[in-house]
């Protein structure tokens, strides 16, 4: 129904590179530069359109149902829905020499060597870039909310473009929006981090593209990472700033005094995991999402890195082992995997399902069906 069962693709899941994720299905790339798919056919589960042109593939990018592979030789090769980006024949003549691609809900973004930028897709989730094309120049990086891009350019400025309400429009703050270092996106709205570490953030105030309540705090910034409905950022004494929706800061500030010397942070939907100096973890925001990991508190040690899906969060330990918490049928739970996940090496999620990919080159799912995982039992595909 939903193709979310991985069996029928499981001897074909040897020496895996990567994985990469849209709303409801996943997309490995191989060692040999082919593609393994599964999960929802409507959310790019099935590539078998596109199957033989899937060689030599080095990179692969999903919007909210659908991919786009860069090859070998610049070109790409899209599959999926075909509205939010899975058809790419419109500019196909001038995807070429790409170095990478970015995705909102419905669009690609890709930069050419060149530095400029083609965009296909839904118009109204940044599709169509004509109206600031003659700006989109020297592009090094583009991210993307749920219906815009953001270009940061080689000079520091950026290029805005999309639904206006999803931070589309950077006008207000255009002035402002000089010698940037990165860019974070929420659902609609983004913040820029700037090179003196300061903090610029526009879009929809509902999913706070405005951070002047905090911009005292905000100072000696390090990194960004977004919610759907709120910010963090880790300042250079290692403290946390939040702004954005009270349910996603939620226990934050009881926290506040833990909330030290933070070097990375991963966000769900709706809640934050942040990874201390210690390599213990600490959560906050919605517990339906993932904010509350005390069942898991006293297994969260050594921990090297975190990835989050829609509502859960997995975290990979120094001995290749993995704890899970959140929300089960989202990833929470991997306990019917649980001895199958060892030597992981690289979690990758959807909305709702893990996929880790083994220090042998075989793949392990766990979490919602539906979403690409298999919650009843894992596959290997290695030998």
């Amino acid at each position: 129904m939903f193709g979310g069962d991985s069996s029928g693709v499981q001897d074909r899941l040897r020496n895996v590179q990567h994985i990469q994720a849209s709303y409801a299905a996943f997309a490995a790339l191989l060692a040999d530069g082919s593609v393994v798919t599964w999960g929802n056919a409507g959310y790019g589960g099935n590539c078998s359109s596109v199957q033989d042109r899937l060689r030599d593939v080095r990179r692969i990018q999903a919007s909210s149902r659908a991919f786009a592979a860069i090859l070998g030789d610049g070109s790409v090769v899209t599959w999926g829905h075909a509205g939010c980006g899975g058809d790419s024949s419109a500019v196909q003549d001038q995807l070429k020499d790409v170095r990478h691609i970015q995705a909102s809900r419905g669009a690609f973004a890709a930069i050419l060597g060149d530095g400029s930028v083609v965009t296909w897709g839904e118009v109204d989730a940044g599709g169509s870039s004509k109206a600031v094309q003659d700006q989109l120049t020297s592009v090094k990086e583009i991210q993307a909310s749920q219906d815009a891009f953001a270009a940061l350019r080689d000079d520091g400025a950026v290029v805005a473009w999309g639904h206006d309400l999803c931070g589309g429009d950077s006008h207000s703050v255009q002035p402002r929006l000089k010698k940037v270092q990165q860019v974070s996106a929420s659902s609609a709205a983004f913040a820029a981090l700037l090179a003196d570490g300061s903090v610029v953030a526009w879009g929809n105030a509902a999913y706070f593209g405005d951070s002047n309540a905090m911009q005292d705090r905000l100072k000696d910034v390090q990194q960004i990472r977004a919610a759907e409905n709120a910010f963090a950022a880790v300042r250079g004494d290692g403290a946390v700033v939040c702004w954005g929706d009270t349910e996603s800061d939620g226990n934050r500030i009881a926290l506040e005094d833990e909330l030290k010397n933070v070097t990375q942070i991963q966000a769900s939907e709706r809640a934050f995991a942040a990874l201390r100096g210690d390599a213990s973890v600490v959560t906050w925001g919605d517990s339906g999402y993932g904010g509350d990991c005390s069942s898991v508190q006293d297994r969260l040690r050594d921990v090297q890195c975190i990835q989050a899906s829609g509502r859960a969060f997995a975290a990979i330990l120094g001995d290749g082992s993995v704890v899970t918490w959140g929300h089960a049928g989202c990833g929470g739970d991997s306990s019917a995997v649980q001895d199958q996940l060892k030597d992981v090496r690289h979690i990758q999620a959807s909305r709702g399902a893990f996929a880790a990919i083994l220090g042998d080159g075989s793949v392990v799912t766990w979490g919602n069906s539906d979403y690409g995982g298999s919650s009843a039992s894992a596959f290997k595909g290695g030998n």
